[in-house]
């Protein structure tokens, strides 16, 4: 009689979520249609018909011009060889963070994550003023180059090294969660069979592991293709082109004019990235490694005298990554011009007063970007909460493809969606309004970009919810609404507020999509830096850079200190 009842109160479970699916799918479906679809098609018709014709011209141009394959060679070298550094890195702090006995973990990961969350262009920019001849750092305890040395970063290596700094902690992260999902009874087992050091590592451990690994490969790979930011602001100055470059070149020179070979561009980077994504799921369906039950202890392999060493290696690259070019930014924000030697008699503030009280366009910038991240993070957690619970509980053919949909603005890089959202929102039609030149494109590219990242967070909770909860609550009667709100909700709130918080953070200081789509009047703090460096202006460049990375810190350690009295699972880089 139990099986039965429970069986009814399932089976009413599930046709009050089917109706209750039915009624929003449609509202929600038009949504994920417009933002992730529509600028996609709009972008392949630009590229494949002229004046409404099917036509090739764009794309034989495209494939006849040595550049694009010039600049797709170097996007492919230094997008891999980023990718190399990050894996190293972010795979060494995985593997010692969570795998051994390091002491003060939380604050490695804490200080790991944050050149995560600085832009690129400011990692770029900090990183410029460390290693030149012009450095006011290096001048100040005399260890610069001589003048007229060339900058060893505007080249392919110097690319490829901030890409993989700035994309360790991604790597770092996905592999981490498996790391700690690792059972030490299993791993103690393959001990006493005999399995020591390398073998341990390279038959046990890894293979566990892979997922994780080939995960957070495949998303540094995508992210240092179409990172925009460090590749403009070391590639243009070095002449050393890729495919944003060549991209964000060709705009700005020919206007809507290159509208056409743009878009072949952006679909010839696009395809790029969609094959690393398709060879990151092929390689995951060939490594089907399964833990039995559930992990009671992570491991805490024990590094004896090893540890003091291992912890000072750690600290040391953390310090070299980010605290010294970090030092060197500062440096040059404070010296009158740029190049001029930091003593104790010419340290000056007024950069900073210019900026803040001189030049309109800082304010307007951080005014924007605010409004801009805080709105699509609330406008993101309203759609997802509902979007997910769907997508869970009611695993359709069609909201499979919704779920595969909300992924492809993530997966391409951010200047493919500009071009996009350029093409699709430059008129609309019926309505006749345009949006390029407006807040509203920034605004709609940054829901479809950053989608995902607030979906995946929520639907791994309702993934993670017994159903036997709603069946209880619906067994007393509540509604389908009742149960969102008095159960789903509250649960799945920690997950909606980690992935807010995540898009806030990424949009804030976002680059890559709003490079091609800001106008005078509506820039944000990544146009308004590279602007600033690209004129010559790099100490003003440097002291808005300055106050980005103190806003951003100052917001992570709130949050870091606040943890304590919210929910697990609201700060995304705790465990």
């Amino acid at each position: 009689m139990l099986a039965v009842g429970r069986a009814k109160a399932a089976s009413g479970l599930q046709m009050g979520s089917n109706r209750f699916s039915g009624r929003l799918l449609p509202l929600l479906f038009v949504p994920v249609i417009i933002i992730s679809v529509l600028p996609m098609i709009r972008l392949a018709v630009e590229g494949l018909f002229v004046q409404g014709t099917p036509s090739l011209d764009y794309l034989r141009d495209v494939a006849q011009s040595s550049q694009t394959w010039r600049a797709t060679a170097h996007s492919l070298y230094t997008a891999a060889l980023g990718t190399l550094i990050s894996v190293l890195i972010g795979g060494a702090f995985a593997f010692l963070v969570a795998l051994t006995d390091i002491r003060a973990k939380a604050a490695l990961v804490f200080c790991f994550m944050i050149p995560m969350m600085i832009p690129p262009q400011i990692t770029a920019l900090a990183w410029v003023q460390l290693t030149g001849p012009s450095s006011a750092l290096l001048n100040a305890i005399g260890m610069a180059p001589a003048m007229g040395s060339s900058q060893p970063l505007y080249s392919a290596e110097g690319i490829a090294l901030l890409l993989g700094i700035q994309h360790a902690s991604i790597v770092f992260l996905t592999l981490r969660a498996n790391l700690r999902l690792l059972p030490r009874e299993q791993i103690e087992a393959a001990r006493l069979a005999g399995a020591r050091g390398g073998r341990l590592w390279w038959q046990v451990i890894l293979p566990l592991t892979s997922p994780g690994l080939i995960a957070g490969t495949a998303m540094a790979f995508v992210t240092a293709l179409g990172n925009f930011g460090i590749q403009a602001m070391l590639g243009i100055p070095g002449n050393y082109i890729t495919l944003p470059t060549l991209i964000y070149r060709k705009l700005s020179s020919f206007g809507p004019a290159a509208l056409g070979e743009v878009s072949v561009l952006a679909m010839l980077i696009g395809l790029i990235a969609v094959a690393g994504v398709i060879l990151h799921h092929r390689l995951l369906r060939k490594r089907d490694y399964r833990l039995m039950g559930v992990v009671g202890r992570p491991l805490d392999i024990k590094l004896g005298n090893r540890r003091i060493v291992i912890e000072i290696v750690l600290w040391a690259v953390l310090v070299t990554i980010l605290v010294v070019p970090l030092m060197a930014l500062m440096a040059t924000s404070l010296v009158p011009a740029f190049g001029v030697r930091l003593g104790l008699d010419n340290f000056s503030f007024d950069a900073f007063y210019q900026v803040l009280f001189v030049q309109p366009a800082t304010m307007r910038a951080f005014h924007n970007s605010l409004v801009l991240s805080v709105g699509a993070a609330i406008v993101l957690v309203g759609v997802c909460l509902p979007l997910a619970y769907i997508i869970v509980r009611r695993p359709t053919r069609l909201t499979r493809v919704i779920n595969l949909l909300v992924e492809i603005p993530y997966a391409l890089p951010g200047v493919v969606l500009a071009i996009a959202c350029i093409l699709l929102f430059i008129r609309i039609p019926v309505l006749n309004v345009s949006l390029y030149g407006t807040l509203a494109i920034i605004f709609v590219a940054y829901l479809a970009r950053f989608l995902v990242i607030a979906l995946r967070p929520v639907m791994n909770s309702f993934l993670q919810l017994d159903p036997a909860l709603e069946e209880a609550a619906q067994a007393c009667g509540a509604g389908v609404g009742r149960r969102l709100r008095d159960i789903l909700l509250p649960l799945a709130a920690p997950a909606a507020a980690a992935g807010a918080l995540l898009v806030f953070l990424t949009a804030f200081n976002e680059l890559t999509v709003s490079a091609l789509l800001w106008s005078a009047g509506n820039e944000t703090l990544g146009v308004l830096i590279f602007n600033l460096d690209d004129s010559g202006d790099s100490v003003l460049a440097s002291a808005v850079a300055v106050m980005v990375v103190g806003v951003v810190v100052a917001l992570m350690t709130g949050f870091q200190l606040a943890s304590r009295h919210l929910p697990k699972g609201v700060i995304p880089w705790q465990t």
